[in-house]
């Protein structure tokens, strides 16, 4: 399956205080043979509050998922069907090249669970394309198309792609603190 091109203008202010652009790229996405056909894009993130002016360098942004008062831009691409690893698979070599693209992001993924996760982030979702059914505790499921929205508060959820065609979800994961 190919995977979609995505652009990133980020601006930022000069030491005049005139808004640029100062960086005009395509992002690459992430993929894995662990997850066939599904791909993550790292469009922006921060580990801190931003400030103002910004000059549009890019900010720490450690973790997959933002650490309390972080933040994170991304793009997934959810292929239809079970997300089946090719026989064969090195998966041992497969995780670790995985956490060096998506650090820490396997480890909120709970094993033998297909995908169910619990991050301690607020998360504004938005389908552009396809169709995904979020799964929640006891198997609650609701299925969101492009233009549905879902408002993640750091609960326990999965996504799984029932469709035939691959679903794109734009998210900002905002971190929270977990105090129970």
């Amino acid at each position: 399956m190919a995977q979609r091109t995505v652009r990133r203008v980020v601006t930022g202010q000069d030491t005049e205080g005139k808004a640029r652009v100062v960086d005009d790229r395509a992002v690459e996405p992430i993929t894995s043979a662990l997850l066939p056909g599904c791909a993550a894009y790292r469009l922006w993130g921060r580990d801190d509050q931003p400030t103002l002016p910004d000059a549009g360098t890019p900010p720490r942004a450690e973790a997959y998922y933002p650490p309390p008062g972080g933040s994170r831009f991304m793009i997934n691409t959810i292929a239809p069907g079970e997300l089946v690893p090719p026989p064969g698979l090195d998966e041992a070599t497969a995780l670790a090249e995985l956490e060096r693209l998506m650090p820490g992001a396997m480890a909120a993924t709970e094993p033998g669970t297909a995908g169910m996760h619990t991050t301690d982030s607020l998360d504004y979702v938005m389908v552009v394309s396809g169709e995904v059914t979020l799964e929640l505790d006891d198997g609650e499921r609701t299925t969101v198309r492009a233009g549905d929205v879902v408002v993640q508060n750091g609960t326990r959820h999965a996504w799984h792609n029932h469709g035939t065609e691959p679903c794109t979800i734009v998210g900002v994961a905002v971190g929270a603190d977990r105090l129970a």
